[in-house]
């Protein structure tokens, strides 16, 4: 897989962990540097883990699925894809972080919520395992990407609100779908990369 593609595939996948982490960052008062390194690491390590995770799944069913894989790849792709452009039109609310219950920081909601967004990973580890494709390098610069806009999107969030998160998820959604289509036409041999 080309160093470009893993790139943009980890921000496509890196894209709702920033959504939740600015609307997370807007409960803040002031930006509050462990919470936002704590959400990044979470966020960033379930991202890496899940890939794995779909690939050790996938390589256990590639006899039954080796002759139709492509589509399952461009169907996982964009149903994952379709429903972060849908997930992003839905207004999400968030209560204040002073809330001892809902405060999007505490170790469990970050747990719920970090598995919450790398479901989508989960499935391109599938895909992954179904091209064949090396596992080490995306796993890496996944969860490293997913780490800094995590983290970036906690500061974002702290300091302008709501203004990007749903925009950000969609544009997510529209690469993920993109790639799936990529995969497809050129297994069906319509482009050579």
């Amino acid at each position: 897989m080309p160093a470009a593609e893993i790139l943009l595939l980890a921000f496509a996948l890196s894209l709702d962990a920033f959504a939740v982490a600015v609307a997370s960052g807007a409960t803040m008062t002031r930006l509050n540097v462990p919470h936002a390194l704590k959400m990044g690491a979470f966020f960033g390590g379930f991202q890496a883990l899940m890939p794995v995770l779909g690939w050790l799944a996938g390589r256990g069913m590639k006899v039954y699925i080796e002759a139709f894989d492509h589509w399952l790849a461009f169907g996982l792709l964009t149903a994952v894809g379709g429903k972060m452009i849908y997930e992003s039109s839905r207004i999400k609310e968030e209560e204040e972080c002073g809330c001892e219950k809902a405060c999007p920081f505490h170790t469990w909601t970050l747990t719920v919520l970090a598995v919450a967004t790398s479901i989508d990973a989960l499935a391109v580890g599938l895909t992954f395992s179904f091209l064949q494709v090396s596992l080490a390098a995306p796993v890496l610069v996944i969860g490293a990407v997913t780490f800094a806009m995590s983290v970036t999107g906690v500061r974002l969030g702290s300091a302008g609100g709501h203004f990007f998160e749903h925009r950000m998820e969609a544009a997510g959604g529209v690469i993920l779908v993109l790639i799936g289509l990529k995969i497809l036409l050129s297994h069906l041999g319509f482009i050579g990369f």
